[in-house]
């Protein structure tokens, strides 16, 4: 048997085994989807969002990239932020990293990762640029990976806050609020690190007038 037809061996079994204790969950699921979060993750297939909140299909809607990178130019992101947050009416927005990302650990060091990934990471070395003065303090590796990691996130949640996608609904209607979160792969414990409350005031240089 190949690995993949194990998915699909499974994918039934769980399907059997829902039904079995709910029989209208899924003809539930298909006629509802109203979640309250967006969670912006990491592609890592060690943090899955819906296992580690104990929450159920149906309540977070979810966009993954390496290193849950918000960038002012990616469409897709931008497309899922657009729909959540002006067609499901999220409350919340969430930037969630994770301790040990490879991403960051990545971005640490001068390697040529070819064309791409090199593009991708170079969001993330803006963010060493930033904070290079607290890193440089930081001797332990694994210590500094992890202030990064930190450091991204809250860097992420800034990048939300200069979007009109989110400054035109705070304005009209005072949500989302904003959450930067960290997962922890050794202990399973979320540890919120950064917040911007709806309607929080950013650089005037990013704040759109009229919206």
């Amino acid at each position: 048997m190949h690995s993949y037809e194990k998915l699909l061996l499974e994918n039934k079994a769980w399907a059997a085994e829902k039904v079995s204790d709910d029989p209208d969950y899924f003809n539930r699921l298909a006629h509802l989807q109203t979640p309250e979060f967006l969670w912006i993750g990491c592609s890592d297939s060690r943090v899955p969002s819906n296992e580690i909140t104990g929450t159920q299909p149906g309540e977070i809607f979810v966009h993954r990239n390496v290193a849950n990178l918000v960038i002012n130019t990616d469409v897709n992101l931008l497309s899922v932020l657009d729909y959540a947050v002006n067609h499901l009416k999220v409350k919340h927005v969430i930037v969630c990293g994770h301790y040990g990302c490879g991403g960051i650990k990545a971005s640490l060091t001068k390697t040529d990762f070819n064309q791409v990934l090199n593009m991708w990471l170079r969001n993330i070395k803006d963010v060493i640029r930033i904070h290079r003065e607290e890193l440089d303090t930081i001797k332990d590796e694994e210590a500094k990976v992890d202030r990064l990691v930190e450091l991204n996130v809250q860097e992420q949640v800034m990048n939300l806050a200069k979007t009109s996608i989110i400054q035109r609904a705070w304005k009209r209607e005072q949500r989302p609020h904003l959450h930067g979160w960290v997962y922890g792969l050794k202990d399973g414990i979320i540890k919120p690190v950064f917040e911007m409350q709806a309607g929080t005031h950013i650089d005037s240089l990013y704040e759109y007038d009229e919206l």
